[in-house]
């Protein structure tokens, strides 16, 4: 997956090629419920299904938005959605799964990127990335958690610290090595993760400020290896003995 060597839009078109995968995995984990013979019609209305269920959702909210009003955005019947969700219940733990799905993939560090550094800043820069493109789905899964049941809710709330486990142990690494100047990798990454929400949760913000993708991850991954990566002291201005350099 392209990331900070290409920037955003070959992240972007290769995510999106990816769709398929994706849903097909999904589509798989749930076939116990979803009664379609034929699997390429299944992923593609599942992939509307998922897109209005959010759109409805993060306008409506979710706990509003009926069976009717999905029929309605979809073009699907009433009884043909059933045959794909079973109930919205089954319905959300589907979304839930789609962009985890999404997410476990797409941060996955190339075996190629082994400094410490530079695997800390893919993971920053990807999370970005795949946030811009499932915006909605993010937004979703943080301001409907507390509508969510029980089970739905520790699903949402460990796919949070899935990440934030993944950042403590890219400190960790640095750490060991020598690269990092910090006490407390649990600590620091609970305050990195604010900065990965704020660009789902506030990118009116950086709209406002024409602050792309691409430009807040520059600008957050700069603040972050600012406080977190040893820097080597400054040269002075004499050699060892003393003398001034000419």
């Amino acid at each position: 997956m392209a990331t900070d060597s290409e920037g955003f839009p070959a992240f972007h078109r290769a995510l999106c090629s990816r769709q398929e995968e994706f849903l097909r995995e999904v589509y798989e984990r749930h076939q116990d419920v979803i009664r379609i013979k034929s699997e390429a019609v299944a992923l593609r209305k599942l992939g509307l299904i998922f897109e209005k269920t959010l759109e409805i959702s993060n306008h409506s909210g979710f706990q509003a938005t009926s069976v009717r009003d999905l029929s309605e955005a979809t073009g699907i019947s009433m009884g043909s959605l059933y045959s794909y969700i079973e109930s919205k219940d089954r319905l959300l733990g589907m979304i839930l799964s789609y962009g985890r799905v999404v997410v476990d993939r797409t941060l996955r560090i190339p075996d190629a990127v082994t400094d410490p550094v530079a695997r800390l800043r893919h993971v920053l820069r990807t999370h970005v990335y795949v946030t811009e493109v499932l915006q909605p789905w993010f937004y979703f899964s943080y301001m409907e958690s507390r509508h969510f049941d029980r089970d739905a809710r520790e699903r949402a709330i460990a796919g949070e610290l899935r990440t934030e486990r993944l950042i403590i142990g890219l400190l960790e690494e640095g750490m060991a090595r020598g690269v990092y100047r910090i006490e407390d990798p649990e600590f620091t990454a609970a305050l990195i993760k604010p900065l990965l929400q704020e660009w789902y949760l506030k990118r009116w913000k950086y709209r406002r400020r024409n602050i792309s993708a691409d430009g807040y991850a520059d600008g957050m991954i700069a603040f972050v290896e600012s406080a977190v990566v040893r820097r080597e002291p400054a040269a002075t201005a004499t050699t060892v003995t003393g003398e001034k350099h000419q």
